[in-house]
């Protein structure tokens, strides 16, 4: 039985719940509380069957954070599919003749944000290597005279959304999309604190090797209690990076995961090597389609043109849409926005995907009131939303074709993901009964999701969104009073 039915079946068998007047006035309670005072919130809960629970500031637009994600995967799973998988194409141009190919090979990116990622759903990049490899001995290629090309064009432009603040993009949440991407587009650092206050910081590079990079190491070893506040400033500018901030000399050594702002480059670099090793020369080495490792304008190769040889694909889109709303996965999800204005509208840059989440809504009669969106995960503050859009837009995606997969995306409290450590005074039978995305960022709380009735109608699902902006007091007294306003509303039903 899948596992959507089964959640309904079982919460049929539970009793009674808690009167809506009790979670309402808690409600009017914690936002005109001492700790969200002087904050922004706006909140809905209605039941499918469209009778209000309770209603504040529904029309306010907040910056959802990571609730943007509801909408990238909504949509992404909607329009096209679960069973949706990204390819990898493996082409090549010039001549092929005795074994020799005099030509460049290319990697032809769709869009697969899987690529050599050391996420679970993911193929280990040896078994991505190998299948590549058996595709060029099948297609006769036993030597290269002439570059392995990474090509990441089906996602042109900057790889960022051009709102994301300085010190994000060069983190692991911030590193951006690539057409062709390698190992979530990070790289990770082995990071340990000096031996004393004041010291340097030892960091290492480690996997993925990028000999071409030229970092530098900025950042001091912190007094005790200081924390971890490092960032990685870099750019696809240059093969330039520089470490800054500090680490304290009480923090164990770690392995820090930063922005590789050379994917492509660094696929086509390792495939290299990797055919080195089974005895496949490629005479010209790497290059990619960027202006610090790319071919000369005059010999790329339109992939029209490309003889195309055989290709990979991805894990389906309800994997990878699992895992970026279960982790939230900011990669996964800008790919998933990205892949809307390349199917949709032609082209994988940022504006096309505008246009095409615009018509999706359109289409879904859900509209885009309520709606101002920059990006696909929700790392942009400048994103604006209300939680009556979230709701209208929860509501209608319970008549998708797609509704299974995107309720199997949502994580619930105390299981795996992000939000394995909320509500764990609240019975674990109640807590499976919410699936809800969380969002947070400096300033910035939301959940929005669904609840299963005990009574087991699906016209008796709780859907509910609730976000605050700009708040002053810790992130822990907020997650408290938001924690007990969704437990409380698990009780209504």
């Amino acid at each position: 039985m899948k596992l959507l039915l089964s959640i309904y079946a079982a919460a049929a068998i539970s009793a009674a719940g808690t009167p809506v007047q009790n979670v309402q006035s808690y409600l009017e309670n914690a936002i005109s509380g001492k700790e969200l005072s002087d904050a922004s919130a706006g909140a809905l809960a209605v039941t499918a069957s469209g009778d209000t629970i309770f209603c504040a500031n529904s029309k306010k637009m907040l910056v959802p954070a990571s609730n943007m994600k509801l909408v990238t995967t909504a949509l992404g799973l909607h329009s096209l599919g679960g069973d949706y998988r990204y390819e990898t194409s493996i082409g090549y141009s010039g001549t092929l003749t005795h074994g020799i190919l005099k030509g460049d090979l290319y990697i032809i990116g769709g869009g697969d944000p899987t690529t050599g990622s050391k996420d679970t759903i993911a193929p280990a990049i040896e078994s991505v290597f190998r299948q590549w490899r058996q595709i060029l001995k099948d297609a006769g290629i036993k030597k290269i005279e002439g570059h392995i090309i990474g090509d990441g064009r089906c996602f042109p432009g900057m790889p960022e959304q051009e709102s994301w603040q300085y010190n994000d993009i060069g983190t692991y949440y911030g590193t951006g999309t690539s057409g062709l991407s390698f190992y979530e587009n990070t790289q990770s650092f082995k990071v340990s604190a000096g031996d004393c206050a004041g010291a340097p910081v030892k960091i290492t590079p480690s996997y993925p090797e990028t000999p071409w990079m030229n970092f530098r190491y900025s950042c001091t070893t912190g007094k005790k209690g200081s924390g971890n506040t490092l960032y990685l400033y870099t750019s696809d500018l240059a093969p330039e990076g520089e470490f800054r901030g500090s680490f304290a000399i009480d923090r164990k050594p770690k392995t820090e995961d930063a922005s590789n702002k050379f994917p492509a480059y660094t696929c086509a670099y390792h495939f290299t090597e990797y055919l080195r090793g089974c005895g496949v020369e490629c005479t010209e080495g790497p290059a990619d389609l960027g202006h610090i490792f790319g071919i000369p304008e005059n010999r790329i190769c339109p992939q029209s043109d490309l003889s195309i040889i055989g290709s990979t694909l991805s894990p389906q889109l309800a994997r990878i849409a699992f895992e970026t709303n279960h982790q939230s996965n900011n990669f996964f999800a800008e790919t998933i926005f990205r892949t809307l204005g390349k199917e949709y509208c032609g082209s994988g840059c940022y504006d096309s995907s505008y246009v095409a989440v615009e018509n999706l809504l359109e289409e879904l009669n859900v509209g885009n009131e309520g709606l101002r969106i920059r990006d696909g995960s929700g790392l942009s503050r400048t994103n604006y939303i209300s939680t009556e859009f979230l709701c209208r837009l929860l509501r209608t995606m319970m008549e998708s074709p797609a509704f299974e997969d995107f309720f199997e995306s949502l994580p619930y409290p105390g299981g795996n993901g992000t939000l394995q450590w909320l509500m764990q005074s609240v019975p674990e039978r109640t807590r499976e009964r919410i699936r809800m995305k969380s969002g947070s960022m400096g300033g910035v709380r939301s959940f929005s999701g669904y609840i299963i009735p005990r009574s087991g109608s699906k016209e008796d699902t709780i859907i509910f969104s609730i976000i605050v902006n700009n708040f002053t007091c810790t992130s822990a007294e907020v997650n408290t009073r938001l924690n007990r306003i969704i437990s409380l509303l698990a009780e209504c039903n």
